[in-house]
């Protein structure tokens, strides 16, 4: 690889939910990994049951290991949290959830937050309104982002989870519309493959405004480890090199085939990954 290097790769903390944070953050130091992206769910960082004590000595366990913190993604979908509910009180919790993460990724020295649209309803009854809905709340998080130093990382989603930003056109139109320099695009290489598209088009879309990616194996569904999918996360990777992208690649392995033993899921992708590195 040309470009693309080590100082590149993050590990995520979702495959650790039955285990202490502290096991995920010493294994990323035995594996020779410096950076992480925090999930923001129990028991490790569920946001709403957490003091500003509580928030600042999670930052001590991770800067003590001389760990750098490059994104935090709080739980949004298994929560009820969609921005573009046609619910105002469900709109309006969204949106204090999120506006409550940007102000943790701040209090933690993070200046990345994973946000996603929102959906409506898939028969597409109220396709026109969700969509606008999620517009203006993502602009006014964006408004807050700018404050706090930090950059919302707006994720690609399947199409089966929303059918508002589901694919690269998608993801496009609304970052044209919000025009934030606040705000940019990332995406998911599960989504990604299952909308048949590949790293390049987006890098060649985007530009810079790509801030961030999910680095991850799928059959092509699921979040697996590198080598237990059937994507050709190297050729992805060889896009990554080749077109100068200059963001982390974050492992985010979710299935539950590794719940028992995510030390395993993490050693076997970071020996993979670097071998090409």
């Amino acid at each position: 690889m040309k470009r693309i290097n080590r100082n590149q790769i993050a590990i995520m903390n979702i495959q650790y939910k039955y285990f202490p944070l502290t096991r995920f953050l010493d294994d990323a130091v035995a594996n020779g990994v410096k950076n992480i992206e925090l999930w923001g769910a129990e028991p490790h960082f569920h946001l709403e049951d957490m003091t500003y004590g509580e928030i600042s000595a999670i930052r001590r366990e991770i800067e003590s290991r001389n760990l750098k913190l490059v994104c935090f993604t709080p739980e949004q979908c298994v929560y009820p949290v969609n921005l573009a509910a046609p619910s105002l009180a469900a709109r309006r919790r969204s949106i204090r959830f999120f506006e409550d993460s940007i102000r943790a990724a701040g209090e933690l020295g993070c200046n990345k937050v994973l946000v996603t649209s929102g959906t409506g309803y898939f028969d597409g009854s109220n396709y026109d309104d969700a969509w606008n809905r999620s517009a203006e709340n993502l602009h006014g998080l964006g408004e807050l982002a700018k404050h706090y130093g930090v950059t919302l990382a707006l994720e690609v989603l399947r199409h089966d989870e929303s059918n508002l930003v589901y694919d690269l056109p998608t993801l496009k139109n609304i970052l044209q519309e919000l025009n934030h320099d606040s705000i940019g695009g990332m995406i998911d290489t599960i989504p990604m493959a299952l909308a048949g598209e590949h790293p390049a088009q987006y890098l060649e879309a985007l530009g810079e405004k790509l801030v961030h990616v999910h680095f991850i194996d799928g059959e092509p569904r699921g979040h697996l480890a590198w080598g237990d999918g059937v994507l050709d996360m190297e050729q992805y990777l060889t896009e990554f090199d080749d077109l100068g992208y200059q963001g982390y690649l974050s492992l985010e392995i979710t299935d539950g085939r590794y719940f028992m033993n995510p030390t395993k899921s993490v050693e076997q992708s970071i020996h993979r990954l670097y071998s090409v590195l």
